[in-house]
C-alpha cells in the first residue's frame, strides 16, 4: 500500500515554490547587503535586506521539511513541518486581532519607525535605495522624491503634502479588498496545507499500522 500521489505531490508542490521563493529571497537578501557599502544599522527593524534573509530562512528550512517529508513519507519532518504551519498560523491570527485591538498604539509605532528612518537616511545606503525605490514607484507623489531640482512653483504642483503614514493609511483603505483577498488567498493556502499534511501523516500511520498487523499475523 501507499500514500495518495495526489495528496503527496499537491503538497510537494505547494511546499517546493514556497522553498524556491525562500531561496530568492535568501538570495535577494545577501546580494543586497554584499553590493552596498557601508550600512550603518544599530537596529535589526531598520535593515530590510537583513530582515529579508533571515524570513528568506525561515522560509526555506520549514518548506524543505514539507518537501522531503511529503516525497519521502517520512513522518517525524511531517510533523514538524505541520506544528510549525500551525504555530504561524497561530501568530497570525494572533497578531491581526492584536493589530486591530491596539491599532493607535500600532500607528504610534510605524510613526516612530517612519521618523527613525527618515534621520538614518543619509546613513545608511540599503534604507535609502528602499525609500527610494518606493518613492519612484509612486510617481514622486508622496515624499518629492528628486524635487529639489526643480523650480519652487513646479514642485508645489508634485509634492504630496500630507504625511507618509496617513498616506499608507488611506491607500489601506481604497485597496482594502484587495489586501484582504491576498491576506485570505494566503490563509486558506496554509489551512490547505495544514490539511494536506494531517491526511498524509494520517496515510502513513494507517499502511505502517497495517503492515505491522500482517507481519504479527504471519
Amino acid at each position: 500500500m501507499r500514500t495518495s500521489w495526489l495528496i503527496k505531490y499537491t503538497l510537494f508542490s505547494f511546499c517546493y515554490i514556497f522553498w524556491v521563493a525562500g531561496g530568492l529571497m535568501i538570495a535577494v537578501g545577501i546580494y543586497s547587503k554584499t553590493a552596498v557599502e557601508g550600512g550603518a544599522v544599530d537596529s535589526l527593524t531598520a535593515d530590510p535586506a537583513l530582515i529579508l534573509i533571515i524570513v528568506g530562512c525561515l522560509i526555506f528550512c520549514i518548506t524543505f521539511l514539507g518537501c522531503a517529508g511529503a516525497l519521502r513519507d517520512i513522518q517525524i519532518l511531517l510533523k514538524i513541518f505541520l506544528w510549525t504551519l500551525l504555530l504561524i498560523l497561530l501568530l497570525q491570527v494572533t497578531g491581526a486581532i492584536l493589530g486591530f485591538i491596539f491599532s493607535e498604539k500600532v500607528e504610534r509605532k510605524a510613526v516612530a519607525l517612519l521618523e527613525k528612518g527618515m534621520i538614518r537616511y543619509r546613513d545608511d545606503l540599503d534604507l535609502q535605495n528602499l525609500i527610494d525605490y518606493i518613492q519612484k514607484k509612486v510617481l514622486n507623489t508622496m515624499c518629492g522624491y528628486e524635487t529639489q531640482l526643480l523650480k519652487p512653483w513646479t514642485a508645489r504642483k508634485q509634492i504630496y503634502t500630507n504625511g507618509c503614514l496617513d498616506t499608507i493609511v488611506k491607500w489601506g483603505h481604497q485597496n482594502l479588498f484587495l489586501i484582504g483577498g491576498v491576506g485570505l488567498g494566503l490563509l486558506l493556502l496554509e489551512i490547505l496545507m495544514i490539511s494536506l499534511t494531517a491526511i498524509l501523516l494520517r496515510q502513513i500511520h494507517f499502511i505502517k499500522k497495517k503492515i505491522i498487523r500482517r507481519s504479527t499475523m504471519h
